[in-house]
C-alpha cells in the first residue's frame, strides 16, 4: 500500500480498541520472568557454551602479537578466536568501528578475542590468560582540543542559510551570543547487549537483543560474508535499547564466530556493563554556539546555531541544530554542523539524536533571551511560532499545535504563579524556581510490512519482524488488528522479532509505533479485501465487527469466512512524498519546578508537567509510560549523566552503574502528562505520530531554566552538578 495522499475516514477512526488505555499484553510474561530474552534461550539452544570478549587495552595502535597458549590450555576452554583465525570478515556499512580488532585497533575495549568455554566463569578466566602485546600510537580524545580541526560532514545537510543572518544579527536591538556544552552520554539500558548464536548446515541462527531485525540480518551478512538467506535473527523481547541496539554489536558477531569455531554448538555471550560503555556506542559530546537577535517586542529576526561533535574516522556528527531549523520563526537564519575526528568508542544514535542535545542549548538560550527582553518565556515562544517551515516557507506543517501545548501546559502547571525574579522563593533552606522549554522532534516514517491471518476459530494472528524494546509494540499492534478486523483483544495473537516474518520499520527514531501499526493496517486492508471477495461481498461497504463480516443484510462469522484452511494476506506501507509538501513533527511543552539547597547547591526536581501534540495516541497508557520515561532520562541529562573521558588513554572512566549516574526513584517526582487532541492525516493511515523521544526533548533545558529561576545561577555546561552551582551562588 502506498501512502501518498492524506488519510480519509477508515476503520481506525472507530476507536473501539485503538486509543484505549489497555494493559500491555506482554506484561504478565515480563513480570513473571517467562518472557525469554536473548541470553535466556535455554529452550531453543540447549547445551550452550559461553563466550567472553577480551577488549583492547589501548585506544589506538596495533596488535603486535597474541599469545593464547595458556588460555587454550585452561580448564573448560573450547576455543579462542582472534583476527588471526576468524577467517575473512567484511565491515558492515552501518558500523564506524569493526566488531573485531586486528591488527589495527580503532578504540579502547574494541573486541580483540572471544574465549569460548563450558561455563561463563571458565570463559572469563581463560580471557584473563591471553597475552596481547600492543604498539600504542597517539590518539585524539578531547573534543575541545580538536574543535579547530573539525570539518564539514560529507553526508546529510550540515549547513543551512536563509536570508542575511550576519546583517540582521548586527542590527538587532537585543542580542544573545552564548556557548553551551553537553557531555558524552551512555544509553545505560537495563539489558546489556547479549546474543545466543548457533550454526547448522552452514546457516546461522541468532537470538539477539536488537531493535532492527532486518538491519541485523544485513549487518551480519556484510560482516560474515554470508548470504542473507543463511541468517535467521530472532529478538522477540528487548530489555531496552535507546538506539544502542539499532545495529548488531560485537556480542552478536563474536558469539557467531565462537559458535562456528566449536562446530556450531550454541554460544551465549553478554557484554559486561563496562564493555557496554566502551565497546559499543554512546551519545557524542557537543560544543554549541547560539546567536539570536530579536526586536524589543520579542520577534526573532536572526538566529544561528552551530555545533561541534566528534567520532571515529568515517563516522557521523551529532546533528544538534536540527530543531533550530524548524522550531521558531525568523527571517534570517544559519545552522552549521562540524565533525572532529576522535579515537573514542563509536558515537552514534541515542534517544532523540540531534534534538535531545540541541534543545538543551536552544531552549536555555531562549530563556536567556526572554530575560534580556524582560518577557515571559512562554510568551516569547508563542510570538515566534510558525505554521510553515522557516527554511522553506512554501512547506506548511501537517499539524503544529506548539501554542496549544504551551498554553495548556502552563495552565496545568500553574505557571502564572512563577516569580520571574531569580532567588526570591524559599521553602526552608531550599530556593525554589520554575522553568519551561518547548519540546520538538521530527516525525519520521519507515516502510513496514506485516502478515495477518484468520484461523478456523476466528483468531487473528499478526506476524511482523517489528521489535518491542519496552515500548508496547505487542499491544498497539494487537489493538490495530483488533480494530481493523472487528474482534476483541483476546482474539488476537501477535508474533514479533523474527526475520522470517515480513520486514517492518523496526524500533528507533520514534518511528516504530506509527510505522509498524500502519504496516499492520495495510495487511489488514488486504485481508479484508480477500475475505470480502471470498464471501462475494462488496468490499466498499463491508463491515468487520463483533467477530463477524457484514454487508447489507448478510452476516458471516470470521471463523466461517476463514474455513478450515484459514485465510491470510500480506502487505506493507510505503510512504510517498508528503513530507516534501508538509513538514511533519511532534511538539510539546515542559514545565518543571526545582529546589536548590541554599547551603550545598544540591538540586531536587519537585514537580514535572508536560503537554504534547503527537497525532492520534494509539494507547494513552503506554504512551504516558514512554513520556515519563523520557522525562526521567531528561532529568539525568540535566543533572547527572556524564561519561567522563580519560584524555590520556581514551576511554570512559565511569563505566558502570555505580559511577555513571542515572535517576533513581527518589530523584523523580510525580509527572503530569497531557496529550492534546490531535489527528494527523498526512502522517499515516493511523493519523498518529511518534511519541517515545518527544518527551526527552527540551526537559533538560527546562530544568536548567528552573535552576536559574531558583538561585540566579546560569550553568551552560551540562550536567548541572552541585559543584558548578555552589561555586556561583552568592
Amino acid at each position: 500500500m502506498k501512502f501518498d495522499t492524506p488519510a480519509t475516514a477508515n476503520p481506525t477512526d472507530r476507536m473501539k480498541v485503538l486509543g484505549q488505555p489497555l494493559d500491555r499484553v506482554d506484561g504478565k510474561l515480563k513480570t513473571t520472568g517467562t518472557a525469554h530474552y536473548a541470553y535466556e534461550r535455554n529452550d531453543a539452544a540447549p547445551n550452550a557454551a559461553y563466550g567472553y570478549i577480551l577488549g583492547s587495552a589501548i585506544a589506538k595502535g596495533r596488535i603486535e602479537s597474541i599469545d593464547d597458549a595458556d588460555a587454550k590450555a585452561a580448564p573448560g576452554v573450547l576455543a579462542v578466536v582472534t583476527y588471526q583465525n576468524a577467517g575473512k570478515l567484511g565491515k558492515a556499512k552501518n558500523h564506524t568501528a569493526r566488531m573485531l580488532a586486528g591488527p589495527d585497533v580503532q578504540h579502547y575495549d574494541q573486541a580483540v578475542a572471544v574465549v569460548v568455554a563450558e561455563t561463563f566463569e571458565q570463559a572469563r578466566a581463560g580471557a584473563k590468560l591471553l597475552r596481547v602485546n600492543y604498539a600504542r600510537t597517539a590518539g585524539r580524545f578531547d573534543l575541545a582540543a580538536s574543535q579547530s580541526s573539525a570539518t564539514k560532514p560529507k553526508s546529510g545537510t550540515p549547513d543551512t542559510a536563509v536570508g542575511d543572518f550576519a546583517g540582521a544579527f548586527a542590527k538587532a536591538p537585543v542580542k544573545l551570543d552564548e556557548r553551551y556544552t553537553t557531555p558524552d552520554q551512555s544509553h545505560m539500558m537495563m539489558e546489556p547487549h547479549s546474543t545466543t548464536a548457533a550454526w547448522k548446515d552452514g546457516k546461522l541462527t541468532l537470538w539477539t537483543s536488537n531493535q532492527m531485525i532486518n538491519w541485523a540480518v544485513g549487518d551480519m551478512s556484510e560482516t560474515l560474508l554470508l548470504p542473507k538467506e543463511s541468517i535467521h535473527v530472532m529478538s522477540p523481547y528487548v530489555g531496552g535499547g535507546f538506539g544502542s541496539k539499532l545495529w548488531v554489536r560485537s556480542d552478536a558477531v563474536m558469539a557467531a564466530l565462537g559458535s562456528r569455531a566449536i562446530g556450531g554448538r550454541p554460544v551465549k555471550l553478554a557484554l559486561a556493563r563496562p564493555q557496554v560503555m566502551n565497546n559499543t556506542t554512546h551519545r557524542p559530546a557537543t560544543i554549541q554556539r547560539l546567536r539570536i537577535g530579536a526586536q524589543k517586542d520579542g520577534k526573532i529576526t536572526a538566529i544561528a546555531h552551530e555545533s561541534w561533535s566528534g567520532d571515529l574516522p568515517g563516522g557521523g556528527p551529532e546533528t544538534a541544530p536540527n530543531a533550530t531549523r524548524l522550531l521558531y520563526a525568523g527571517a534570517n537564519r544559519m545552522t552549521a554542523t562540524r565533525l572532529a575526528v576522535l579515537d573514542l568508542p563509536e558515537g552514534n544514535a541515542m534517544r532523540a539524536p540531534g534534538e535531545a542535545v540541541g534543545l538543551l542549548a536552544l531552549e536555555a538560550a531562549m530563556d536567556e533571551l526572554a530575560e534580556k527582553l524582560k518577557m515571559d518565556p512562554v510568551q516569547l515562544r508563542i510570538i515566534n511560532d510558525t505554521q510553515v517551515d522557516p527554511e522553506k516557507p512554501s512547506r506548511q506543517f501537517s499539524r503544529r499545535d506548539l501554542v496549544g501545548c504551551l498554553k495548556t501546559g502552563a495552565e496545568r502547571f500553574g505557571w502564572n504563579k512563577r516569580n520571574p525574579v531569580p532567588g526570591q522563593v524559599r521553602d526552608g533552606r531550599w530556593l525554589v524556581g520554575m522553568g519551561m522549554a518547548s519540546a520538538f522532534r521530527d516525525n519520521v516514517t519507515m516502510k513496514s510490512g506485516a502478515r495477518v491471518g484468520i484461523d478456523k476459530k476466528g483468531v487473528v494472528t499478526v506476524a511482523t519482524d517489528m521489535t518491542d524494546i519496552g515500548t508496547g509494540s505487542y499491544t498497539i499492534i494487537a489493538q490495530t488488528a483488533a480494530e481493523m478486523m472487528g474482534v476483541p483483544m483476546d482474539k488476537v495473537i501477535v508474533l514479533l522479532g523474527d526475520s522470517s516474518f515480513p520486514a517492518s520499520s523496526g524500533s528507533g527514531g520514534q518511528w516504530g509505533g506509527n510505522s509498524s501499526t500502519a504496516g499492520v493496517y495495510a495487511a489488514c486492508m488486504a485481508l479484508r479485501e480477500r475475505v470480502a471477495q471470498k464471501l462475494g461481498f462488496n468490499s466498499t461497504d463491508v463491515v468487520f465487527e463483533d467477530g463477524k463480516v457484514k454487508s447489507g443484510n448478510r452476516s458471516v462469522s470470521l471463523s466461517e469466512a476463514a474455513g478450515d484452511a484459514g485465510i491470510s494476506a500480506e502487505d506493507s506501507i510505503e510512504f510517498g512524498d508528503l513530507t516534501k509538501t508538509y513538514a511533519q513533527a511532534t511538539f510539546g511543552a515542559h514545565f518543571v519546578e526545582v529546589g536548590v539547597d541554599s547551603a550545598t547547591g544540591e538540586i531536587r526536581v519537585r514537580r514535572m508537567s508536560g503537554a504534547f501534540a503527537a497525532g492520534r495516541i494509539l494507547n494513552p497508557k503506554s504512551a504516558r509510560s514512554q513520556v515519563i520515561g523520557a522525562m526521567t532520562m531528561g532529568v539525568g541529562a540535566a543533572l547527572m549523566e556524564d561519561a567522563i573521558v580519560d584524555t590520556r588513554f581514551g576511554y570512559f572512566v565511569n563505566h558502570d552503574l555505580a559511577e555513571y549516574h542515572v535517576p533513581a526513584h527518589a530523584d523523580i517526582p510525580m509527572q503530569d502528562v497531557f496529550f492534546m487532541d490531535e489527528l494527523d492525516e498526512k502522517s499515516s493511515p493511523m493519523k498518529a505520530k511518534g511519541i517515545g523521544e518527544l518527551g526527552l526533548c527540551g526537559v533538560g533545558a527546562a530544568i536548567a531554566n528552573a535552576v536559574y529561576n531558583a538561585c540566579g545561577v546560569r550553568i551552560r555546561e551540562y550536567p548541572l552538578t552541585l559543584d558548578k552551582v555552589i561555586g556561583k551562588m552568592a
